[in-house]
């Protein structure tokens, strides 16, 4: 049997890497390197890098991730390397609060983690993994230096956050200047054609274009995809602003966050997060565009989407049934927890606590005077509330706690 690789036209092929994509640098560069595949019958090598600096993905990530399969998709060879290295350099643009320097060992084992979840994603099968501590490691000082003589310090400065930085005059260490050198680096070693990034890659990306120039190679297209705004509809999707759905989140918590995105997002999510067929998206876009539909349902099904993505479609069907019981027939879930309480009485403030429902009694205060704690369905307005415990009564708080409590 032949192992020979039937690639889809070059048409075909474009048409998916354009869906979504935000620029694709340069384009005819993309669509010379696609015919040679396709005449030499060999797979162009498409690079993903990631930092593990988080061991949990969201669909932030997975905008950049699909693109990756779609290219494995076409018969490509997706690469993605596992920043153990460059994550121990810590965030380049010095916002070192939400990406800290790591250690070897905690971005290897990040790094396993985003593997396991890039999974759900990737055909695992066919994606090659590689450290890039596997080459710079052992980089000595004067290949650093030879590296570094390849590249100026005022192309560097052209880095926006960069350019920024240097002009407020706020420090700028040297070991950041760096960074985007070792990414290029990665390029270099695994003959990178195509490399993927999001929008705010795209120096970096650059650079690696630059260095493998410099190195004799013919440089990589790159391509970058948009950030996905977060159920908030303000700021990027990220757990620092809670405003994420988790590829390893719960069936019902998937459902429940996705209900949350703001309606002008709908299609976004649809484009970027889903694997519906590019005909889908237009039925999709009309319904949206159409004032007799209620966007609410079209959002319903999108999160059945992303449920059904992720864990089943028996899932998705059970979480939507579980989320309409509780917020639309006012319910409460199948699978409640319970609590034995030894005390008869209890402030709510405490109780709220007790239960892991607010990590302050400040937090639980909050609640309580924002309206969203109940008991059998009963609000409590008072925060100095003393709850007598009866045996079997459920307390909720916000829209999705609930627990039953035991005597």
């Amino acid at each position: 049997m032949s192992n020979e690789i039937i690639f889809p036209s070059l048409n075909e092929q474009m048409d998916l890497i354009r869906r979504g994509t935000s620029e694709i640098i340069p384009e005819e560069e993309l669509e010379k390197k696609i015919s040679n595949a396709i005449e030499k019958k060999t797979p162009l090598n498409i690079k993903l890098g990631c930092d593990p600096t988080r061991p949990d993905l969201h669909l932030g990530h997975s905008v950049v991730l699909r693109k990756l399969a779609q290219f494995q998709e076409l018969g490509h060879q997706a690469i993605l390397i596992i920043g153990d290295f460059t994550g121990m350099i810590g965030d380049p643009s010095g916002r070192n609060a939400t990406r800290p320097p790591l250690t070897f060992e905690e971005a290897r084992k990040n790094g396993e983690s985003y593997f396991v979840q890039a999974s759900k994603i990737l055909n695992k099968d066919k994606t090659k993994i590689v450290h890039n501590s596997d080459w710079l490691g052992k980089m000595n000082f004067q290949q650093v230096i030879e590296l570094a003589s390849k590249y100026t310090v005022a192309r560097m400065l052209e880095r926006d956050d960069f350019t920024k930085r240097y002009k407020s005059n706020t420090p700028i260490s040297m070991h950041e200047l760096l960074y985007p050198l070792a990414q290029a680096m990665d390029s270099v070693v695994i003959k990178s054609d195509v490399e993927l990034g999001g929008t705010d890659q795209k120096f970096n990306l650059l650079v690696g274009r630059d260095i493998q120039r410099e190195h004799g190679m013919e440089p990589q297209v790159i391509l970058t995809m948009p950030l996905l705004v977060g159920t908030d509809g303000v700021e990027k999707m990220s757990k620092s602003y809670d405003n994420y759905i988790g590829i390893d989140d719960s069936p019902k918590d998937i459902y429940g966050r996705t209900l949350s995105v703001p309606d002008d997002l709908i299609f976004i999510y649809y484009e970027l997060a889903t694997n519906v067929s590019n005909e889908e998206l237009k039925n999709i876009k009309a319904e949206l565009e159409d004032d007799t539909k209620n966007p609410r349902d079209i959002k319903r099904a999108l999160a059945r989407k992303l449920v059904e993505m992720y864990h089943s479609k028996d899932a998705a069907m059970n979480a939507e049934q579980e989320f309409d019981k509780i917020f639309i027939k006012k319910g409460v879930p199948d699978d409640l927890p319970e609590m034995k309480i030894d005390d008869s009485e209890i402030n709510i403030l405490d109780l709220i606590n007790l239960v892991n429902f607010a990590p302050t009694k400040s937090e639980a205060r909050r609640l309580v005077l924002q309206g969203g704690v109940s008991i059998n369905d009963k609000k409590i307005t008072d925060f100095k509330s003393n709850i007598s415990i009866d045996d079997g009564m459920i307390l909720k708080v916000g829209k999705r706690k609930f627990i039953k409590l035991i005597k």
